[in-house]
């Protein structure tokens, strides 16, 4: 990537992007205040006004967002603007409640475009390449949301998830750059390449933009080694815009550049709201400071994460891995569980493959925890024999929980065909 690929928000000092973010966090505040009831009310409550609004500091002062409040306004009660100047609607899936329903104006189209662009760019692409894109489509963000690169000179091939096997062909005979999937589902599609009896590496792909789901830095080397290709985190959310509110650059692969002047980050507390230093891990809160059509206030995303010093781009801070979604904690006998704590320790092992899941049953009182894990393809007897005392005895190790471990033969547990669910709750009673 040259100087001449960045665009104007990527050019400007620190001192016109702390002018910047101010002025447009200022007018943000000033609509949703005059056209969002929900925000009025809340502002109010709260004893608030956009002349509160003074520094980037006020914004502690504002209230915080939440998925429920999306929901309690369904479906279009925080839109900003009339319904006609409204181009396009996503919605989250609705499994769990309501859907989370989301607008963009023509010029919120237009932004993320530019900063779809501004992403592939930093990965690695290049203005003329092909990219395959397989997330999913539909009220979805992640497969229409990285379609704003057409704009910017990039070929996108919407093949988006599932037909795995059509997915192999057409990356052999289109012949991409790029590829866009979850992480999960790319392995999924690395499957398909070795049961067809291609080699990945032998493909036209160099780069593997990831997201929609936490994945651990064990799980990007499977990839690129697998594939030989650089993998990189894409970090975006339906309720603030979809893939490319960060990405990660290839040339520093240290966690994704959120995009400042556009969306502002805060860390806070998940239990207590409140506003933690940067470098401490909290939750993810950020404010949209440009959209027109559905501009969010301190929306917590329950995402689990540190903010760092810009590398890449200095002037923007970074988002760390993330460690998990606070909805995704399991509290196994007092002990705090992730899914990407035990990925990464099954990646210690080399006779195991990356697919599991884990599974947590009720016995008696107490909860248990089964990791549920498949052996890669070619490992035989000698190999897994006392493997899963091994494997659990790390974890205790590593994470202080006891656990069983089961090891599956290779394809017997579920492929991702988008976001992979790991925990599977068997506890009656528990949701």
């Amino acid at each position: 990537m040259t100087e001449t690929d960045l665009d104007a928000g990527e050019r400007m000092s620190l001192d016109e992007l702390r002018s910047d973010q101010l002025k447009n966090l200022q007018t943000t505040v000033t609509s949703v205040y005059e056209r969002v009831p929900f925000y009025r009310k809340a502002f109010d409550d709260l004893g608030v006004t956009p002349a509160d609004i003074t520094s980037l500091d006020d914004i502690a002062k504002l209230p915080f967002t939440t998925k429920q409040d999306l929901r309690d306004n369904y479906p279009f009660g925080l839109i900003a603007v009339p319904q006609e100047q409204v181009a396009r609607i996503h919605a989250s899936s609705g499994t769990t409640g309501l859907p989370t329903v989301v607008g963009y104006t023509m010029g919120d189209l237009d932004r993320w475009g530019s900063l779809i662009a501004r992403s592939i760019l930093g990965a690695g692409g290049k203005r003329g390449q092909m990219m395959h894109n397989a997330y999913g489509y539909g009220l979805f963000t992640g497969g229409l949301g990285v379609h704003g690169a057409e704009r910017h000179g990039f070929t996108v091939v919407p093949i988006s998830g599932g037909q795995t096997p059509r997915q192999v062909q057409l990356i052999q005979d289109f012949k991409p750059d790029i590829i866009t999937a979850t992480p999960t589902y790319l392995l999924t599609i690395l499957d398909e390449f070795r049961k067809q009896g291609i080699d990945p590496t032998s493909t036209s792909l160099k780069t593997a933009i990831c997201g929609a789901e936490p994945w651990t830095d064990e799980m990007r080397k499977e990839i690129e080694n697998s594939f030989n290709i650089n993998a990189v985190d894409i970090y975006g959310l339906s309720e603030v815009m979809g893939p490319g509110v960060a990405c990660e650059s290839a040339a520093t692969k240290d966690g994704p550049t959120i995009w400042e002047d556009h969306f502002y980050p805060e860390i806070v507390d998940p239990f207590t709201g409140e506003v933690l230093p940067d470098g401490e891990e909290g939750e993810l809160v950020f404010t949209s400071l440009t959209k027109e059509a559905l501009p969010i206030i301190r929306y917590r995303t329950h995402d689990l994460a540190t903010l760092l010093p810009g590398t890449a781009r200095p002037n923007f801070r970074r988002i760390s891995r993330i460690t998990g979604r606070s909805d995704d904690l399991m509290i196994i006998r007092g002990v705090n569980v992730y899914p990407a704590n035990v990925e990464t320790v099954l990646f210690e092992f080399a006779p195991l493959s990356p697919h599991f899941q884990l599974v947590l049953t009720r016995p008696g009182r107490m909860d248990e925890m089964t990791v549920e894990v498949e052996a890669r393809e070619g490992v035989g007897a000698v190999e897994l024999d006392g493997l899963d005392k091994l494997v659990a005895a790390r974890i205790k190790e590593r994470l202080g929980v006891s656990c069983a471990i089961d090891i599956k033969m290779p394809g017997d547990l579920p492929r991702s065909v988008g976001k992979m669910k790991r925990i599977i709750d068997r506890r009656e009673g528990v949701r």
